[in-house]
């Protein structure tokens, strides 16, 4: 039976969330089990498995941790709303650039329902407002089962973001959704994307088996 768990860990840091969800990929690799981990970290620079170390300029009291992510550095910070996705993908009939896709127009059409015209870039993963950045992605497939997932920038302190190349870009500018609505709370966007997650996923399944049906 397939099920999609929304789990919210609440403040955690980053290197016990990273080793809980190592530790699930075991649980998760043969089954229809897929969960969604909300979770917030304190002040946390990663650096993803092919991250150069040019691109942290200027880390400062902050530690950088090493992540077997995609990608390059990026920020975690209270206030912004993480999405962890441990998906077996083949049973939710997706592959890496689908769920790519997926989390992305998640993060998109949340926006624009404040009426925020936000798009992704093919050169550049991610969800961006007027050029600016304002959601992050990076992944890791192992055993069939992704994991890591998707940082959206809500009410936080972008200031560290200034202290690197955020995912490797110079120069690249960074905003959350604060700045561009008045009324919005972290707790509120998590439990919208993933419970639209939540649904998207349980569709896709269902369309996977109804199509092996006939």
């Amino acid at each position: 039976m397939t099920e999609v768990i929304i789990l919210d860990r609440g403040t955690e840091p980053y290197a016990e969330t990273h080793r809980e969800m190592q530790a699930k990929i075991a649980q998760l690799k043969q089954g229809e089990r897929a969960e969604i981990w909300l979770v917030q970290h304190p002040p946390v620079f990663t650096q993803g498995q092919a991250g150069k170390a040019e691109h942290i300029l200027n880390p400062g009291h902050i530690p950088v941790i090493q992540s077997d992510r995609g990608g390059q550095v990026t920020y975690h910070g209270p206030g912004q709303v993480i999405l962890y996705t441990l998906i077996p993908l083949k049973h939710f009939a997706l592959n890496v650039r689908s769920l790519v896709t997926l989390l992305e127009n998640l993060v998109i059409h949340r926006l624009h329902r404040d009426g925020i015209s936000a798009c992704a870039r093919a050169d550049a993963p991610g969800v961006y407002v007027d050029h600016q950045k304002i959601a992050s992605l990076g992944l890791r497939i192992r055993h069939g089962v992704s994991y890591h997932g998707l940082a959206v920038n809500v009410s936080m302190d972008l200031e560290p973001f200034s202290r690197i190349n955020p995912c490797g870009y110079e120069g690249l500018q960074v905003t959350q959704l604060v700045d561009w609505v008045q009324e919005v709370s972290p707790a509120q966007v998590a439990d919208d994307l993933s419970r639209n997650l939540k649904d998207q996923l349980l569709d896709l399944a269902r369309h996977r088996m109804a199509s092996e049906a006939q």
